[in-house]
């Protein structure tokens, strides 16, 4: 398993699996299932609703603490210092863990002028040696670089929208000049780029699924990438990315697909919580 060596000095498994979308009745299977297929890195979020079960199977799994990588995020509704102290010890009540490999800020929701105050609670966090890395997901650059200036701290990673369909060149680049890593969410285009005929010929040319390429196109990029499923067979595949490589004429070909389009919502608009 490749890794990312984060600013802070702690290195983030370059595969992991997300539970976005996973009910909470069902995600402590998927999970146990996504650590059986080799996953040793687990995204979760105070909002998915489903911490609970994603620490129950972790800590079922008969795992090393230290070998399983755990990602939860602060919900817009508990922005500010003394709230995300709150959140913070709910979300890991949840999961039942002693400590946290890395904590997000989900949203910026600049309107609601609370990031710098909870991005300063996780520094906090850090501080007392309860989270292990600090970042935030779907900052923009503007975002960041308030964070930055006001907290005199770089995030470790920014986990974004980012899927061959939207490849945020101008974001990513930030992130490269700053020592950013950059995490995709919905890396696979929420499927909606696994019939498309770029893709399914480049599989063809391969023996790989579309899906197996698009993961490969995020690993040779440097991307952090939590695809999901909830079928073990999908699962192990997606997991089985690490025996071919594509071609700089395949990675341009991919790169030649990016239109901008978003499937979630903008950063600058998104205040739902708030």
């Amino acid at each position: 398993m490749p890794s990312i060596v984060l600013n802070d000095g702690n290195v983030i498994p370059q595969l992991g699996f997300g539970v976005f979308q996973v009910p909470p009745a069902d995600v402590a299977d998927v999970v146990t299932a996504a650590l059986e297929a080799g996953y040793r890195s687990i995204d979760t979020a105070a909002i998915y609703g489903n911490e609970e079960g994603t620490g129950q199977a972790i800590r079922a799994s008969g795992l090393p603490r230290d070998e399983v990588y755990v990602t939860t995020k602060l919900w817009n509704a508990d922005q500010g210092y003394d709230a995300t102290l709150r959140g913070f010890d709910e979300s890991m009540r949840k999961l039942g863990l002693d400590y946290l490999d890395l904590y997000l800020i989900h949203w910026p929701v600049a309107i609601a002028g609370k990031f710098v105050d909870s991005f300063r609670a996780f520094q906090e966090l850090k501080r007392q040696g309860r989270v292990r890395s600090i970042g935030v997901s779907n900052f923009t650059v503007a975002n960041l670089r308030r964070v930055i200036e006001e907290t005199g701290e770089i995030p470790a990673v920014n986990q974004i929208e980012l899927h061959p369909g939207l490849a945020q060149h101008e974001l990513r680049e930030f992130h490269a000049a700053n020592a950013i890593a950059t995490e995709a969410w919905s890396p696979l285009g929420q499927g909606t780029l696994l019939e498309d005929r770029t893709i399914t010929a480049i599989a063809g040319e391969l023996g790989r699924t579309p899906a197996q390429v698009i993961i490969r196109w995020h690993l040779q990029l440097g991307n952090v990438v939590i695809p999901k499923s909830v079928t073990p067979s999908r699962m192990a595949a997606n997991f089985d990315v690490f025996g071919f490589e594509l071609t700089p004429e395949q990675l341009d070909a991919i790169d030649a697909l990016d239109r901008g389009g978003r499937l979630g919502p903008h950063p600058d608009s998104f205040t739902v919580g708030l």
